[in-house]
């Protein structure tokens, strides 16, 4: 079989995709943003990238730091439309499917396209906030439910996003609910006892829909006493949150590090991160199932996690087995779960048990391979 996946250059895309690798099929990316030189980890793909640029011109990059407005005028001239690009590609290949990730990056700019290709099935996989926000990343509700009813056959990573395609005009086959990378590979041997954690974890997004610097806030409310012996650490840390944090005379007295969102930071390494931390705390206003938050929990650490649209409470059991935070802009409930997790050890050992269990199995990426690789003969039996 032939597919053609079409996504923006992305970690939780390329390990979906090397789920399907020497399962048999001719496996396409179409980079919709040409946003990356070639991926290594995915070289058994043909990469599709390099597409974008008529020209590249003599200082290009000069231009672009120095002249900014003269190089936005140079490049609507020399860059190519990604619908143009996209339909050539079909043309060429004639793949069997085609399989997009995300909406609004991905899917909207090819639907012309798509609608003149009409017997070519469609699978969407819905990712993070692209139905649940759809509105707020500057999509009209007439373009969601055009794309929605094009739409063969959908994927998502939680129940609620496949509510809400329901309530715009999907009306195709609902594959199921998969994790966006298709599957967690935990490394049992970093896992720690939960006498032995002594790290609190924080996602450190902080920009439309991330609020980390509420999370900051809220350390900054608890008694300093509170982190004896407990360093915290920041991953994908945005550098505001950094700022604030250099900048506060609470934090110059406590053991703390990060990772900025600017650098790649190994997965196997934030894996183990995880396994050592008490707590991991993620919080954002919108999102799908976070992936870091399955991961947290797979690794053992206990979850105090936003809430929005009821997404997280499909996986947490408010006050059992994580602690769902109601509004991600209150940095005093934020402070409270904190506070109640640090000082109820059983609560987070029993939690720890329990998710551990829950994660395998619900997310083992072994056990999810099958069906991820079963998914494509079921949409195009006879290809």
């Amino acid at each position: 079989m032939k597919i053609l996946f079409v996504a923006i250059p992305n970690h939780h895309f390329f390990q979906w995709v090397n789920q399907l690798e020497g399962a048999g099929h001719e496996v396409h990316w179409f980079d919709v943003t040409d946003g990356s030189d070639f991926v290594e980890k995915i070289n058994w793909v043909h990469q599709i990238r390099g597409w974008k640029m008529r020209y590249d011109f003599p200082f290009r990059y000069l231009i672009k730091k120095r002249f900014p407005k003269i190089y936005s005028l140079l490049q609507k001239l020399n860059e190519r439309k990604v619908a143009s690009q996209f339909e050539k590609t079909v043309i060429q290949l004639q793949p069997d499917l085609v399989h997009c990730f995300e909406m609004n990056l991905s899917g909207i700019p090819i639907l012309e396209v798509l609608n003149k290709y009409h017997d070519l099935p469609l699978v969407y996989s819905s990712w993070g906030s692209d139905l649940f926000s759809y509105a707020k990343l500057g999509l009209k509700r007439e373009a969601v439910e055009s794309f929605l009813s094009r739409t063969n056959f959908l994927i998502t990573d939680c129940h609620r996003d496949f509510e809400i395609a329901k309530k715009h005009h999907f009306s195709g086959q609902y594959l199921g609910m998969f994790p966006g990378n298709g599957g967690i590979s935990i490394p049992e041997n970093v896992i720690k006892e939960c006498k032995n954690r002594t790290c609190i974890l924080i996602k450190g997004y902080d920009d439309q829909f991330g609020k980390a610097l509420k999370v900051i806030e809220a350390l900054e409310l608890l008694d300093i006493s509170v982190f004896k012996n407990i360093k915290i650490a920041v991953y994908s840390a945005e550098k505001s949150v950094v700022l604030k944090m250099k900048s506060s005379p609470f934090f110059n007295s406590l053991n703390w590090s990060y990772h900025s969102r600017d650098a790649f930071f190994e997965n196997q390494k934030l894996l183990a991160l995880m396994g050592e931390s008490i707590l991991h705390i993620g919080n954002s206003i919108s999102d799908g199932m976070p992936n870091a938050l399955l991961e947290a929990m797979g690794m053992g650490a206990f979850p105090i996690q936003s809430n929005p649209g009821g997404v997280t409470e499909e996986v947490i059991q408010n006050g059992v087995t994580g602690l769902l935070i109601e509004n991600p802009m209150d940095s005093k409930e934020i402070a409270q779960h904190i506070e109640t997790a640090l000082r109820s050890s059983s609560l987070r050992e029993n939690a720890q048990d329990y998710n551990i269990k829950f994660i395998e199995t619900h997310y083992n990426r072994q056990q999810l391979r099958s069906k991820i690789v079963d998914l494509y003969p079921a949409i195009a039996p006879n290809k």
